[in-house]
């Protein structure tokens, strides 16, 4: 039993470090560009052409630096998440192999958003300048972006947020009830297979709804939505299955207590 008891900090490291990765994510992709930090645009020298900033090494570098990034973490992501990868990970690591996937996740996110080169310089797609649009199109996105964070945490809480973390492997693991994925629905794991990312509409978001998208903001919203588009396949099936799974949930949620009941 001891042996087995020594997984459950093994588990609740990367679980911890990817709680503190999420909120440090909802720095870096709301509260940074609508409250202010480093500036997505820098006067004058932003209003160059497009064709210009791709002759301009100054845009150039950090441009491919942050694009290296980004590969970094959708290679990490993808690579692990293959048949292959988890087979080797899981005969390795065994009731671990979720925890370090989570773990390696958060990490390769850390280094994009410490090591992210911002290009004040660079041209903009577009920009809220003028007056009442300057007032009102940051409010706008902000309200936005909080509407879209706090659905993406609703939606968490309605999937299986400890077996996302790798928290409930182990779990299972320790109390012997085996495997968690063994005790679900043919249903349940066809959505699975088909959903990388719960969230998708909600990031999409959150990556776009911004009042001035600079150049390093279009990367990494432009080669964030191409992955979030690659990654997922959900058909008609997968949707009323969720709609299916929301609706149990939110009637056990509205159901009075035995207490109240009395």
């Amino acid at each position: 039993m001891a042996p087995a008891l020594l997984l459950i900090p093994a588990a609740l490291a990367p679980f911890i470090l990817a709680f503190g990765t999420g909120v440090e994510f909802v720095r870096f992709t709301s509260l940074r560009p609508l409250l202010g930090g480093i500036p997505e645009s820098g006067g004058p020298d932003a209003r160059q052409g497009w064709l210009a900033a791709l002759q301009d090494r100054s845009i150039l570098a950090p441009l491919a630096w942050d694009l290296g990034l980004l590969l970094l973490f959708v290679g990490q992501h993808s690579l692990m998440a293959a048949e292959r990868v988890k087979a080797w990970t899981s005969r390795y690591f065994g009731v671990l192999q979720r925890s370090l996937y989570v773990a390696c996740t958060a990490l390769a996110l850390q280094l994009v958003m410490r090591y992210w080169e911002p290009i004040p310089k660079g041209p903009v797609l577009w920009e809220a300048r003028a007056e009442p649009w300057a007032t009102w199109v940051p409010l706008l996105c902000f309200v936005l972006h909080v509407i879209s964070w706090l659905l993406i945490f609703s939606i968490l809480l309605v999937f299986d947020y400890a077996e996302l973390m790798g928290l409930k492997q182990v779990y299972y693991h320790v109390l012997g009830l085996g495997e968690p994925l063994a005790l679900k629905s043919p249903r349940a794991l066809r959505l699975f297979s088909h959903l990388r990312h719960p969230v998708c509409v909600e990031l999409l978001t959150v990556l776009w709804v911004v009042p001035t998208l600079g150049t390093d903001r279009l990367l990494l919203a432009f080669l964030l939505t191409l992955y979030l588009g690659l990654a997922h396949g959900l058909d008609q099936q997968d949707l009323r299955y969720l709609r299916a799974q929301l609706q149990r949930k939110l009637h056990l949620l509205s159901r009075p207590q035995d207490g109240e009941a009395e």
